[in-house]
């Protein structure tokens, strides 16, 4: 994915997966592209593109060995508030359970994650669930 795709980054659903966030079980491999860039024609793996720019994209990026190969992928912190920010592509609830479940296991700091959220300008669309999660 890292060769085929060298600008695009792990993201969502895929990401939660390799960080073992959540139950969820992707078919596809969620990928953000910058919006300029023309969506890549792969047989397999199949893609789901979401596109973004500026530090939305850029920010949050940490390499994770799969099969030996460094793939970028957004941080626990980014993958969350993206979550938000998807959320009506991947469903609220995978958006609450990656909320919560990183909150609850202290695997991001509230800082970090403020970040992201003010990042992807999700920050109020966040607060009343992170306040409800008494995190």
């Amino acid at each position: 994915m890292a060769i085929r795709v060298p600008r695009g980054v792990v993201c969502l659903l895929s990401a939660l997966r390799l960080h073992e966030i959540g139950t969820q079980a992707p078919f596809e491999v969620w990928l953000a592209i910058p919006q300029t860039m023309p969506a890549p024609r792969l047989e397999q793996p199949a893609l789901r593109m979401v596109r973004m720019s500026g530090a939305a994209l850029s920010e949050g990026i940490e390499p994770v060995g799969v099969d030996g190969i460094s793939v970028p992928v957004f941080n626990p912190a980014k993958t969350a508030a993206d979550c938000f920010k998807y959320r009506n592509k991947i469903g609220r609830d995978v958006a609450l359970e990656a909320l919560g479940e990183v909150c609850r296991a202290r695997r991001v700091t509230l800082d970090d994650l403020w970040h992201y959220a003010i990042i992807d300008r999700v920050h109020n669309v966040m607060r009343p669930y992170h306040e409800a999660l008494g995190a």
